[in-house]
């Protein structure tokens, strides 16, 4: 039997079913499992989570204080059935029992920062978790990663450029787990771009978070290599994508879209991609989506043999591509979900002085809010200074791009997210 229960009156030996919420809320991300260690029952209690489901079928139940006989307190709520979950197709309408609520207010950039930092550190360490069931052999859940697809699809909601910008900030040591998070970020962004209604959204932000499951299936000397791989350690990652789709199909619950993404995600256009050589129409719309977010975030992030690519950069080198590797109309919508010069970039001002893109503006793709920090001209630090360039009266604009490559500026991500953000990014 399910019984809904305040934490306060549970103790170990019960199965936990599910924790009332918000994700980044719970002490631990698995769910489903017999409370049997009086730390994880110490930080159920000392979290913000107030009440939670037991199923007394599979654990032990609550207890009245006096006889300490396994009955159900008064309190106790009973139900033949599950409690509410998030549907498997997430529907947007208001006031239906049992459904997502509708999509959170837009929030400043700066607040945004904050609670994606704290999210992008939660999701590593979840995603981390799913990889080493993988590896010991244990089929996923996809209940255990809709949460996660979840609370990023609410941050891209709330501002779409914060996560997805704060996730390409990973050192190369997070690469693995990170990149998920980014290309589900990315993925729910450009699937809003495109329009898709909110249940294609969550589906394009599960496949972006386990569209690399089989790296976990990876030898770890490959995966980790400090440097650049032999076309024979190459030839073992390029199983990544079969692994990963065989690991999904036999947890049974993944969509026939998720599970194309994973097996699909290094497909090219032309024919050229990787492992089945589709080519043209033979690749569905969500694979070429996922190919474009894949990309994206894997150019634009540090690894153990190269530096990421600045993200205006990134974005300009895969435009010279995207004739034989992405799909053009797919490629327009993720720029327009990025901006030209996507937060992050650093750029030259017509008036000398070098800036680092902040935020996007609806207004204008080519006028962001840039924050100046440098001149040219006297080769000298100067004040940052916030300006938004589509504000009417303003009279500098960006002349183009600049490669930190010549400038090697250590501050550029700080300027952006702010020392505290960067601080609860990587914190463990």
């Amino acid at each position: 039997m399910l019984k809904r229960i305040p934490v306060n009156d549970v103790r170990l030996g019960m199965h936990l079913h599910e924790l009332c919420g918000a994700w980044l809320d719970h002490p631990f991300w698995k769910t489903q499992f017999v409370l049997r260690d009086d730390e994880d029952l110490r930080k159920l209690r000392a979290s913000a989570v107030k009440e939670c489901w037991i199923d007394t079928a599979k654990g032990l139940d609550v207890r009245t204080p006096d006889s300490g006989v396994q009955l159900a307190r008064s309190t106790a709520r009973r139900l033949p059935s599950a409690p509410p979950r998030l549907p498997s197709v997430p529907i947007s309408e208001p006031g239906v029992a049992g459904v997502p609520p509708a999509p959170p207010p837009t929030t400043g950039l700066d607040e945004e920062v904050r609670r994606a930092a704290a999210l992008c550190s939660a999701s590593r360490e979840a995603v981390a978790s799913l990889h080493n069931e993988a590896r010991m052999g244990r089929a996923l859940d996809a209940e255990k990663c809709r949460p996660i697809v979840d609370e990023i699809a609410s941050s891209v909601s709330r501002n779409a450029g914060a996560l997805t910008s704060l996730a390409r900030l990973k050192t190369h040591d997070d690469y693995t787990y990170m990149h998920s998070v980014a290309v589900c970020a990315l993925m729910v962004s450009l699937a809003r771009q495109l329009g898709l209604d909110e249940a294609e959204v969550r589906e394009a932000g599960m496949a972006g978070l386990v569209h690399d499951m089989g790296k976990a299936m990876m030898p770890l000397a490959v995966l980790n290599k400090p440097g650049k791989l032999t076309e024979e350690e190459f030839g073992v990652i390029r199983q990544h994508p079969r692994l990963g789709h065989q690991l999904l199909a036999e947890g049974g619950a993944f969509s026939a879209g998720v599970l194309d993404v994973c097996l699909h995600h290094h497909e090219r256009l032309d024919g050229k991609g990787y492992p089945e050589g589709l080519a043209g129409d033979a690749i569905s719309r969500i694979a070429r989506m996922g190919a474009v977010c894949d990309v994206y975030d894997a150019i634009t992030s540090n690894r153990p043999y190269k530096v990421g690519w600045d993200p205006a950069e990134s974005i300009a080198q895969m435009a010279s591509w995207r004739k034989g590797q992405f799909d053009t109309a797919i490629f327009q919508a993720f720029v327009k979900s990025l901006g030209i010069y996507p937060n992050g970039s650093l750029v030259r001002m017509k008036s000398g002085r070098l800036a680092i893109v902040m935020e996007q503006n609806e207004k204008s793709l080519i006028a962001p809010r840039v924050k100046l920090f440098f001149s040219t001209q006297t080769q000298l630090s100067i004040t940052p200074e916030l300006l938004d360039l589509a504000e009417a009266g303003c009279t500098d604009a960006i002349s183009g791009r600049e490669s930190n490559k010549q400038w090697k500026f250590a501050h550029l991500d700080e300027l952006w997210a702010g020392a505290q953000a960067l601080q609860n990014l990587r914190a463990r």
